[in-house]
């Protein structure tokens, strides 16, 4: 007997105060997508980014999407590849070294990191939904990633037991990719070399007409968004600010971008996504989405609960020892479309477009307190044109180079 206690621990007057109400908002926000039992909300917020050129360009209807199937393929493939090569660079540590044993826990897991999303579109391009659209294994990916990493630990065993060089082992590599192929194929389907574009606009008028478009053409010449200007803002209070950072280890594409985050204050991610908000530019961004979140509220919010009773508050141990001692770390991608800001230019709650479908908030909108923001915002994805030239400057430095476990890679690993 019994019940979920939180479910009575709602905050009346939080709940009450949030609401849909933004006097900065993007013109073309695009209808909520649905990223459904995978874990690819990384994919699905850097997509819902790209796509609003292209509606605003073509006057589609708000309900057009890019494929996420598509790289989510690709990232798959990448991946395997990724695990492969760090088997082979591991060979020689012990089977129980936490590294290899923290890599052999989840070889393609679904998660990602803003970075890794830079490289998919950069090698492969872009296509629309309608062109690569979602399977069963797509949509509930579980299965397909048992697959998969079934096959990488068999060939990891392989990888380690063979008495062999680094060059005769990715010799080796490549007909082991050759076998993960084919488990993508079967279940997601081959994707598109070439396609064509076409589509209405949202009167029901003919709007565009491109033949034999390649993902990358494609991309290039009608996404036209700037993903190699772009770079990542981290808030993490464990480490200094205005220092670059890595993770070790992460990763999709072997030679393609690393994972680089600069870090900096809360306030600095506040006032930097304000004024992207504020030019009509979606923002991407990292956070611990479970944390004082309320589904049938569709709200995050640091008082949307009041947990008196059981003396627990937020404010108990802070962003820092949270951090520290495994109380939070990234979890969850989404896309800032809005703000409202105070009579005194302070925010006072965010705009969220979620990928979990339009059944919860506003049509799948979420509504983020600016407390939450503070405690639970991890990282915010900019075009560098629109961050200070000091922290920009950052980028040219070598990182420090978190360990492969840290919280800060955790948005692309198992959590």
């Amino acid at each position: 007997m019994g019940a979920d206690p939180t479910h009575v621990m709602v905050d009346r007057q939080a709940a009450i105060k949030n609401t849909h109400v933004f006097n900065v908002k993007v013109d073309v926000e695009g209808k909520a997508t649905n990223q459904r039992s995978s874990g690819r909300c990384w994919l699905f917020a850097g997509t819902n980014v790209l796509r609003r050129a292209i509606i605003k360009q073509y006057k589609l209807d708000e309900s057009f999407e890019l494929s996420q199937s598509y790289l989510f393929f690709y990232d798959k493939l990448e991946k395997a590849n990724w695990f492969l090569e760090n088997m082979i660079d591991l060979a020689d540590r012990d089977i129980d070294d936490r590294v290899v044993q923290y890599l052999l826990a989840s070889p393609v897991g679904d998660g990602g990191q803003w970075d890794m999303f830079v490289n998919l579109v950069e090698k492969y391009g872009v296509v629309p939904k309608s062109v690569y659209p979602e399977t069963y294994a797509s949509s509930s990916s579980g299965r397909l990633d048992w697959l998969v990493t079934v096959k990488l630990r068999e060939f990891a065993v392989q990888i380690r037991e063979q008495p062999a060089s680094a060059a005769s082992l990715r010799v080796l590599k490549e007909k082991m990719m050759e076998d993960i192929y084919r488990i993508m194929v079967i279940c997601l389907g081959e994707p598109p070399k070439t396609f064509d574009f076409e589509a209405v606009d949202q009167n029901g008028k003919f709007a565009v007409g491109l033949k034999n478009l390649t993902p990358q053409r494609f991309f290039k010449e009608v996404c036209k968004y700037p993903v190699a200007e772009t770079m990542s803002l981290i808030n993490d209070p464990r480490n200094k600010y205005e220092a670059l950072y890595t993770v070790d280890r992460l990763g999709n594409i072997v030679g393609g971008h690393p994972i680089r985050y600069v870090n900096t204050s809360a306030d600095v991610l506040k006032k930097l996504a304000v004024n992207v908000l504020k030019s009509g530019r979606p923002v991407w961004f990292g956070c611990d989405v479970g944390q004082f979140s309320n589904n049938k509220l569709a709200t995050m919010d640091t008082k949307v609960y009041d947990y008196s009773p059981f003396n627990v508050k937020y404010t108990d141990i802070s962003k820092k020892n949270r951090l520290l001692y495994g109380e939070s770390l990234m979890t969850h991608a989404m896309v800032f479309t809005g703000v409202h800001i105070s009579e005194d230019g302070k925010p006072v709650r965010w705009r969220v477009e979620n990928s979990w479908g339009e059944d919860l908030g506003d049509k799948g909108f979420w509504i983020m307190s600016d407390d939450w923001f503070s405690e639970f915002v991890y990282q915010v994805v900019l075009e560098k044109s629109d961050v200070p030239k000091k922290l920009v400057g950052l980028l040219d430095n070598e990182p420090t180079i978190l360990p492969a476990y840290d919280p800060m890679g955790a948005l692309a690993s198992p959590h």
